[in-house]
């Protein structure tokens, strides 16, 4: 009987100086990771260039919207294909044998234009939302949703930008010919941008998991 509870008691006493232990290491391993270094952790990284790149889409958008001809343009020409002609005048020195593909219905290029517009609103307001996901993963609450919204809306501006501008624009309505209204640079860059965030992303890191188990 006496032995038995001296076992106990031992097991109880070994318990207390585990965690008493483990605890102080933890710590200690916390007092010296001051919260400021989070700012160059992967995590925040890619948090940067998801906000960059929703406020650029988002802004691209409002832009479109509140000045919707100037960029009307510029759909008109790359479908209407009317200066793909490497600098020649609008209409002149254009390859018949591509020609058939431009589009000259008004109608079809503002219904472009607008699928255009309502796409980059929506890539913008997923990208905020990722935004505010993020914010929460900082305080504790984990990056799961933030990685995902994250994705979706960066996704949505490689497809846009590599999809919609370098496919269909420079390709299939030859944009690359034209010298006026080649818009395969801008293009390139926005989906440059926009994949860097993604590969940030999907980097493996203890970080990702760091801020659970903070919070736990």
């Amino acid at each position: 009987m006496v032995l038995r509870h001296l076992a106990r008691l031992g097991a109880k006493i070994h318990r207390k100086v585990e965690k008493a232990r483990y605890g102080v290491a933890m710590t200690a391993s916390d007092a010296k990771t001051p919260r400021w270094h989070l700012l160059g952790s992967l995590p925040f990284a890619a948090a940067a260039l998801v906000l960059v790149n929703g406020l650029y889409i988002f802004l691209v958008a409002l832009g479109n919207i509140t000045d919707y001809d100037t960029n009307f343009a510029f759909v008109q020409h790359v479908l209407s294909m009317d200066t793909t002609n490497f600098g020649q005048a609008a209409g002149e020195g254009l390859d018949p044998d591509v020609m058939w593909r431009a589009i000259t219905n008004p109608v079809i290029w503002n219904l472009g234009y607008i699928g255009i517009i309502i796409w980059e609103s929506v890539a913008a307001i997923v990208l905020i939302t990722a935004v505010v996901f993020f914010v929460r993963g900082f305080l504790g609450h984990g990056f799961a949703a933030a990685r995902v919204w994250s994705s979706i809306g960066l996704v949505m501006i490689i497809l846009l930008f590599v999809g919609g501008f370098i496919t269909m624009g420079g390709e299939w309505f030859q944009m690359w010919r034209s010298q006026a209204w080649n818009g395969l640079d801008p293009a390139f860059r926005n989906s440059v941008l926009a994949g860097i965030g993604l590969v940030l992303l999907h980097l493996p890191s203890q970080r990702w998991e760091d801020a659970v188990a903070r919070k736990a």
